[in-house]
């Protein structure tokens, strides 16, 4: 009789957890995060290690710009799912984009654990394309004396290559444009260009010929070509 009470008091309980869940995802793809947020974090205290409710709560934050809550909850997610790279991405990524509102040094202190993050994520998932493009950006920003680095820069772009053509040209472009050298990462650019035909690549190679190479004439060419 005390288990049929029990299953009785548990059943209306978990529709309740799952009907809310539903109703919240249904608002975020809606796009409507802060109605979501609300009662995602309901369902967190009754379930504080959800992996779905959190990684939502993550998503939010960003959406939000929140950069530090998203770490924390793509942080949680990292401890409760260590083989998933693309939780370390995430949590890198809020790192990332909170070292951008702090001032220089102490970005700088953040800089291994978003390091670590992405190397992580790679080491999970050998192919994960953003979590190079990531250190990439890391190693092309930082100062030589902080750990900046051109040649590791290309590393990763190399393994790009390896498994993604069109992001290992680009990512070479990337290289090129960021030293100046701009004919050399318009040849990056066209080759990404010729093989992925997307919006990406043209609007990479635009923009160079545009507000680098300052040739109009070639970049409504280009657009001429692309939008045929």
């Amino acid at each position: 009789m005390k288990k049929l009470l029990f299953l009785f008091v548990l059943v209306p309980a978990f529709c309740w957890a799952q009907s809310n869940f539903e109703k919240a995802e249904k608002l975020f793809h809606s796009k409507k995060y802060t109605e979501a947020q609300v009662i995602f974090e309901s369902i967190l205290k009754t379930k504080p290690s959800d992996v779905k409710t959190l990684d939502y709560l993550g998503e939010i934050a960003g959406h939000k710009k929140s950069w530090v809550e998203g770490a924390s909850y793509f942080k949680k997610l990292t401890e409760l799912k260590p083989n998933n790279a693309d939780y370390f991405f995430k949590y890198g990524g809020c790192l990332a984009m909170h070292s951008q509102e702090v001032n220089k040094l102490k970005a700088f202190g953040m800089v291994g654990d978003m390091k670590a993050a992405f190397e992580k994520a790679i080491e999970l998932n050998s192919k994960h394309v953003q979590a190079r493009w990531a250190l990439i950006e890391i190693y092309l920003q930082l100062p030589g004396i902080l750990g900046g680095s051109e040649s590791k820069a290309v590393s990763y772009s190399n393994e790009l290559a390896q498994f993604s053509p069109v992001d290992g040209y680009l990512s070479k472009g990337r290289i090129e444009e960021y030293f100046k050298r701009y004919n050399l990462a318009e040849k990056n650019y066209m080759k990404a260009h010729e093989i992925g035909n997307s919006k990406v690549t043209f609007q990479k190679l635009y923009n160079l010929y545009l507000n680098k190479l300052k040739e109009p004439k070639k970049a409504q060419e280009l657009k001429r070509k692309f939008e045929a």
